[in-house]
């Protein structure tokens, strides 16, 4: 069991967790600090449990006009967060 942290950008969350299996590449837990509370909590249950390439693929891309540049949201953020751990 591994635990990733990192720090999103342009998005109003402030920094993400994932614990994942290292050797199943599945999601164990994730949580963020900051952001949209209740939309992040969802998020997160929902990728409990699921592979690390599938979340990737089911949520990059995804843009929020809340976030700072218009082209991003705490989804792709994590989307992005996640592709550390396959590179």
């Amino acid at each position: 069991m591994k635990e990733l942290v990192f720090k999103p950008e342009n998005v109003c969350s402030r920094e993400m967790h994932v614990t994942y299996d290292e050797n199943s590449g599945v999601i164990l837990d994730a949580y963020a600090i900051g952001g949209c509370q209740g939309n992040l909590r969802g998020v997160c249950a929902l990728i409990k449990g699921r592979k690390i390439a599938d979340v990737i693929s089911a949520i990059k891309g995804i843009q929020c006009r809340g976030s700072r540049n218009g082209e991003t949201s705490c989804p792709d953020q994590l989307a992005k967060g996640l592709e550390q751990i396959i590179k």
